[in-house]
């Protein structure tokens, strides 16, 4: 993948190097630009999404730092370091404008993004966003932190058991379970302590005050069996962001993963519609 350095927000002579960002970029026609979520990569996150829609739009997604190919100095993650990443990403790719897609963590900065650079997106598309962080998901995400440490097997069953929704879970076998459940453990295995500083970059979250700023046209898309984000998550991010609507979709947190065909009509049907008024 492409490398673009990142002016760090830490101090470089102490931590010993600078942020390199690494994304993916394919594609031709207006920018789209892709945040994955929590312990992911750009591709385990967008893959089908990309392979969908790279025949109409120029595609940039990005590591967010603690993911994949991006470098980073260590140390906590804050929401100004993502945001740093997605722009400098974009405008390495040579896009001056974008529209912008995130899931859950990818949610939360895709959002401050465009609340903090409201004339460089075109629109806003959120899956299982937040505003801030509550008690119950503090607690939870510091459990993520501690269990990708000492256990990521057993947090790949936790993960399984809360991202998915109730019918996808009702129509898995235990051989199915396992399979996945296997797979998971790896991909969290690979990088544990990307994925728990990330983790604790979700602990903090607060955006209240960005979301009046967010100009794009805004679909935020709410799974009914989120266990993870709860759907009033997304509707109080909806209430906060100007003239922003709601799509509740069945399924988990994991939709992406669970349904991408459905994510993915969702997505486009509000990126086409944007550009037609934009045209």
């Amino acid at each position: 993948m492409p490398v673009a350095d990142v002016d760090a927000d830490v101090d470089v002579a102490v931590s010993g190097g600078i942020s390199k960002a690494h994304y993916l970029v394919t594609g031709k026609g207006p920018g789209l630009v892709l945040v994955h979520g929590t312990g992911a990569t750009a591709q385990s996150n967008w893959g089908p999404l990309i392979e969908a829609l790279s025949d109409r739009y120029t595609i940039v997604a990005p590591d967010l730092p603690g993911s994949g190919g991006t470098r980073d100095p260590g140390g906590p993650i804050t929401l100004h370091d993502m945001v740093t990443h997605v722009v400098t990403a974009a405008q390495d790719a040579g896009l001056e404008h974008f529209h912008l897609v995130g899931h859950s963590l990818g949610a939360v900065v895709a959002t401050a993004t465009a609340g903090l650079h409201p004339g460089m997106v075109d629109s806003l598309t959120a899956h299982a966003g937040w505003v801030r962080t509550d008690a119950r998901m503090a607690c939870q995400f510091e459990l993520w932190s501690r269990l990708v440490r000492t256990d990521p097997a057993a947090l790949a069953r936790m993960l399984l058991l809360t991202a998915m929704g109730k019918d996808t879970l009702r129509a898995w076998d235990r051989t199915t379970f396992a399979q996945a459940a296997a797979a998971l453990t790896d991909m969290l295995d690979a990088d544990r302590d990307g994925v728990a500083r990330q983790s604790e970059a979700d602990m903090g979250i607060d955006i209240t005050g960005l979301l009046p700023d967010v100009t794009a046209p805004t679909l935020i898309i709410s799974s009914a069996d989120d266990r993870i984000v709860y759907p009033h998550h997304q509707h109080e991010l909806a209430d906060g962001i100007p003239h922003a609507r709601v799509l509740r979709v069945p399924g988990g947190h994991g939709l992406p993963a669970e349904n991408p065909d459905l994510l993915t009509a969702k997505v486009a049907e509000h990126l086409d519609l944007v550009q037609s008024l934009m045209m």
